[in-house]
């Protein structure tokens, strides 16, 4: 599948800001099952300075320092992604999930994509024991690990309310699985936590899912923005599986990965200093359309 995929976000500021320093992750990056044919980034007011990098776990990342006055900040991605995931092994093919935590625990790898990383608590990922408690529940001892996994995934789309008024970025994660309510966010941080409280390594993906769905099929949650699943190593042979817990699937080609990491802190879209004074609003717009 080929994408034509649009984000633009404007920030909107009721005095005029003299300087800015950001850090853009919104250039989506190429990997297994998706290769980016051609992508841009255009930012109004033009930068004074400019630098594209390579984070440590592959990200693409923008740094942008604007010294015009300004009273609006316009930032649009613009790319053509195309999709094609290998299918995932059935669930109950996979290892245990015993097994799992036991080779991912004695990894000896410290590259990028090494389990590693992504077995104990981040900043955005704390030990919740009441989350770990309820993890446990789908882990039954010498379950499957995909098996055990998707069925946390079920729960939490079955027990947690989807409501795009309910949190903020900064909503902590336990206080989001106390009300049982939030956004993509905040459900992918829930089944992050879970899985590592029971030693499993599972790590934060941002991307976007298709605007449109296929014919006869209903339009998935987060479809207007950005959106944020979660990816779960099921050992050498099967690698990384991402699962999307706010709509119950497994990820497939509807998904488009723009980066990796161990929380939303490492991912974050759009982070840095503004100097100013006064209030901001903040828009944003997206398309993902499927071309062929």
């Amino acid at each position: 599948m080929i994408y034509e995929l649009r984000h633009v976000t404007t920030y909107g500021y009721s005095r005029s800001v003299p300087f800015a320093r950001c850090v853009l992750r919104l250039l989506p990056r190429s990997g297994p099952g998706q290769e980016v044919k051609k992508s841009e980034l255009l930012i109004t007011p033009r930068p004074a300075e400019r630098s594209d990098a390579i984070c440590f776990f592959g990200n693409r990342t923008t740094s942008i320092t604007i010294t015009k006055p300004h009273r609006e900040l316009k930032v649009e991605m613009r790319a053509r992604i195309e999709v094609h995931r290998p299918t995932p092994p059935h669930p109950a093919l996979t290892r245990s999930w015993e097994e799992v935590a036991r080779l991912a625990l004695s990894s000896a790898s410290l590259a990028p994509d090494s389990p590693a990383h992504h077995l104990y608590p981040s900043r955005l990922v704390p030990h919740v024991p009441a989350v770990i408690d309820y993890a446990h529940a789908s882990f039954a001892p010498g379950r499957p690990v995909l098996e055990a996994a998707t069925a946390l995934m079920a729960r939490i789309r079955g027990d947690f309310a989807y409501d795009p008024e309910a949190t903020e970025v900064t909503t902590p994660l336990a206080e989001a699985f106390a009300a049982r309510h939030g956004v993509c966010q905040d459900f992918a941080h829930i089944m992050i936590a879970g899985l590592r409280g029971i030693g499993l390594p599972a790590a934060y993906v941002s991307g976007y899912i298709r605007t449109i769905p296929p014919p006869g099929q209903k339009r998935l949650e987060g479809a207007d923005a950005s959106h944020a699943w979660v990816m779960l190593w099921c050992g050498p042979e099967t690698g990384w599986v991402g699962l999307d817990p706010t709509n119950d699937l497994i990820v497939a080609d509807d998904h488009i990965v723009t980066a990796f990491g161990r929380d939303y802190a490492d991912v974050a879209p759009l982070d840095g200093v503004v100097i100013g004074a006064g209030t901001q609003k903040v828009g944003v717009a997206v398309d993902v359309v499927p071309i062929g």
